[in-house]
Formats: structure tokens, C-alpha cells, sequence
């Protein structure tokens, strides 16, 4: 168990340092990769509070490491090992509560939302007591962004983003917004012919006209001369004329949206 509290301490002061050695932190994670497994082996009965809250601390700290360095199959990882910790020895005797437990289950309703995974983000929320639900910062921040994204509300969605409990919830909001910048850019090539690049970037959730042409590559818009709008490629197949009024609705409500972001900010 020293050696475990050893590699620990060692995790600890890298990641903690004001500049942080990528390559130093994946070496000591894959190190104790290997000590949590052999320490799995003798079960959770064999095992001290002290050590139980060793390996809590090192996935916690692989857990927030996956984020920093972008990682997101990681972040799976380490979270579905930190469940353990967090719901069946929640009420060992001697094994405190951990202060990073909700801002990390936030974080992975935020990353279930970022990928669409709807019906495992209520799966998730179910596992928490209606009271954390409510109140907690972490827990609450992406419920309610649930709620925005079911109400197609992209602008209080983008408002999120300068009121996050945590600058870790910025990274998955990102992929979110990007999602939905996906979705919104496909009801505009539907239901437009043109739009003014104005409005584009206003749209798209974006803030100046450099992140508008990074977020066109590799789509067929195309932008005018002048650069004051944009053209969408038109299809020729006529059973997507239903199609384009839905986007036409869907759109209107986008932009009345955006009006009202502009009111607020």
C-alpha cells in the first residue's frame, strides 16, 4: 500500500504543477494502470479506507487529465471505473465522501449530452437524489441544458457556456455546441437559397467571420465575391420540398432565437 500511496503523491505533484509535463502524467497513469489492476484482484473487502481513497484520488486525477489533454474515450474509462467508488462504496465505514464526486458525474452527463446519448443521460440522472438534482451546481448545469436542447433553445445552450460551474464543462459544451451548429447549418442549406454571412455567423453561434470560413470547410457553401453571403447548393430531388418548409419553420425559430440572444448580451 506504500508503494500505492507513493505513485499517488507522484501523480499528484505533476498534475498539479503550474505546467504540466503531458508525457510525465501518462507515465505515471499507466504505471498505476497496473497497480489499481493488481489491487482489483484482492477486492474491495482486502483493501484499507486509506487505500480505497488512493485509487479514487488517481482516477479522479486521470478522469480530469483526460479532459485537459482531450481524451474523451479516457474520460469514459475512468469514470466507469470511478462509479464503483462513487455509488457501491459510497457508505464504506472510514471512506469519506469525495469533494470532486458531483463535478465529475456532472461532467459525464455533459459529455452524454455532447454525444447524443440521451437515453443513458436519464439513465444517469436517475442514479442522484431529486435534492442534488435541484441544487447542485455541477448536477443542475447540464439537466438544464438537457431541457434547453429538448425545447430547441440553442441561444440559452450558448449562453451556458460563460456560466459553467467549472472550467472542465467548457470542453463538452464545445463538442455541443458544434453539434448543434452541425444541426442548425443543415436547416439553413435546406430552407435558404442565400443568407447574409451576418446572419450566418450569428446563427452559428460563432464570432467573427475567420470562424465562419473554418466551419465551411469541407462543406459545398460557397462565398460571394465580396463576402457578404452565402449560397447553399441546391438539390433537384422535388420530394425534398416538405423538407425545406420544416427547415424554413425550424430556421425562423433559430433566428428569432438569435434576436433575442442579441437583446440579452
Amino acid at each position: 500500500m506504500a508503494t500505492l500511496e507513493a505513485q499517488r503523491n507522484n501523480l499528484f505533484t505533476e498534475w498539479t504543477r503550474p505546467t504540466k509535463n503531458v508525457n510525465n502524467i501518462d507515465k505515471l497513469l499507466e504505471s498505476l494502470k497496473l497497480t489499481l489492476s493488481q489491487l482489483s484482484f484482492q477486492g474491495q473487502s482486502d483493501l484499507t479506507a486509506s487505500s480505497l481513497v488512493h485509487c479514487r484520488d488517481v482516477l479522479e486525477i486521470g478522469a480530469f487529465f483526460s479532459i485537459e489533454t482531450q481524451r474523451v474515450d479516457a474520460f469514459e474509462r475512468y469514470f466507469a471505473q470511478l462509479k464503483v467508488y462513487y455509488f457501491d462504496y459510497k457508505d464504506l465505514p472510514g471512506l469519506p465522501p469525495s469533494a470532486n464526486k458531483f463535478q465529475l458525474i456532472g461532467l459525464n452527463l455533459l459529455r452524454l449530452l455532447s454525444q447524443n446519448r440521451l437515453a443513458e443521460f436519464h439513465t444517469e440522472v436517475e442514479l442522484l437524489p431529486p435534492d442534488v438534482i435541484q441544487s447542485n451546481p455541477f448536477i443542475n448545469h447540464p439537466v438544464m441544458l438537457e431541457q434547453y436542447l429538448m425545447e430547441g433553445s440553442y441561444n440559452k445552450v450558448f449562453l451556458a457556456k460563460s456560466q459553467v460551474p467549472s472550467p472542465y464543462y467548457t470542453f463538452f459544451i464545445d463538442v455541443l455546441l458544434n453539434t448543434i451548429r452541425i444541426e442548425v447549418a443543415s436547416c439553413l442549406e435546406t430552407a435558404f437559397d442565400l443568407i447574409a454571412v451576418v446572419d450566418a455567423v450569428r446563427l452559428l453561434f460563432l464570432s467573427n467571420l475567420e470562424e465562419l470560413k473554418k466551419f465551411l470547410i469541407g462543406k459545398q457553401w460557397m462565398l460571394s465575391a465580396d463576402g457578404r453571403s452565402i449560397s447553399f447548393p441546391q438539390s433537384k430531388d422535388i420530394n425534398q420540398l416538405t423538407a425545406k418548409v420544416a427547415s424554413q419553420q425550424i430556421a425562423s425559430q433559430i433566428i428569432e432565437y438569435a434576436v433575442e440572444l442579441e437583446k440579452i448580451v
